[in-house]
């Protein structure tokens, strides 16, 4: 048996760029790959966080799992708050093939689940307007992501404290909650929330019917970055109905209050093949909790793009 591939960051980036990701999310689902196969998560409550196991057999080729530690309290020390790993296994003989950078799989993966959700919408605009909420590593993967299927007219940063904020090339950094960030909420095409957060990061109202919303950061039932009002009004896409249920808790706290019901979700898998196209009048909300047949798929989209 051979010796399996170990791939750090930097390889993992240049064997798939963020154009290639997408295509693979898209050819995935277009080719028959069920987001509803895959086991739950697993999830074990640490001292100092969380340890999550997402395995996944949602391809004919390969079997993998992706080990992923949460610490909430490492970027006082100056690291990550999220880690990971990733095993890439032969789907016939169960060897290991490769050992991947987790950390950057998913920073590639997640913004490629999101721009092939949205990408049918935001090909009717020439050069979409952005506002991304948040500035680490979701933030500046969304943005390279976007920048590869679109020509983007302008990226706003909206952060809490912009001392802090290291935006890309060419991007400007608001104070979240302040009156520009405010208008850059009204003229955005498409609005990512990147964070944190366990509570609404701004009001529905600021949301344009045309806009779209990601919001990605956040996988527990109680926490959101997105009103509910927003839920009432937009297409709520999603990657799996009982896995939102389950753990998005923008979509869970929505129902709670009575914005939306479980019936009015999308799958994220009919949008992308063309099944459901959202109305063009109303916003479009792709919330996005990660799943462990997209971790599985770009990383073989890695391993291809060393051949």
């Amino acid at each position: 048996m051979s010796a399996p591939l170990i791939l750090d960051a930097a390889a993992v980036r240049a064997a798939c760029s963020p154009l290639d990701a997408v295509d693979a999310i898209e050819g995935a689902l277009r080719g028959g790959v069920d987001p509803a196969g895959d086991p739950p998560r697993h999830s074990v409550p640490l001292r100092a966080g969380e340890l999550l196991l997402m395995p996944s057999e949602g391809t004919s080729t390969h079997v993998g799992i992706k080990v992923v530690t949460v610490a909430p309290d490492n970027p006082a020390r100056g690291l990550p708050r999220i880690e990971a790993s990733y095993l890439l296994y032969d789907a016939a003989t169960l060897s290991l093939v490769a050992v991947l950078d987790g950390t950057e799989l998913t920073t590639l993966r997640t913004p490629a689940v999101s721009v092939a959700a949205i990408r049918a919408r935001l090909r009717t605009r020439a050069e979409p307007r952005v506002a991304v909420i948040g500035a680490g590593p979701q933030a500046h993967g969304h943005i390279a992501t976007l920048s590869a299927v679109r020509s983007l007219s302008a990226v706003r940063y909206l952060v809490r404290d912009p001392s802090r904020a290291h935006p890309v090339t060419g991007a400007q950094v608001v104070a979240l909650g302040s009156p520009d960030a405010d208008d850059e909420l009204r003229r955005a095409d498409v609005i990512v929330c990147a964070t944190s957060a366990r509570t609404p990061l701004f009001d529905a109202a600021l949301v344009g019917d045309t806009a779209v919303v990601v919001a990605v950061g956040s996988h527990e039932p109680d926490a959101r970055e997105v009103p509910s009002a927003l839920c009432a009004r937009a297409t709520v896409v999603v990657e799996d109905v009982a896995t939102a249920l389950r753990e998005a808790g923008d979509v869970c706290l929505a129902i709670d209050d009575g914005a939306l019901q479980a019936s009015d979700l999308v799958m994220m898998r009919d949008v992308v093949t063309g099944v459901v196209t959202p109305a063009v009048d109303r916003p479009v909300l792709f919330k996005s909790v990660g799943m462990s047949w997209q971790d599985l798929v770009v990383a073989e989209a890695v391993l291809a793009g060393l051949r």
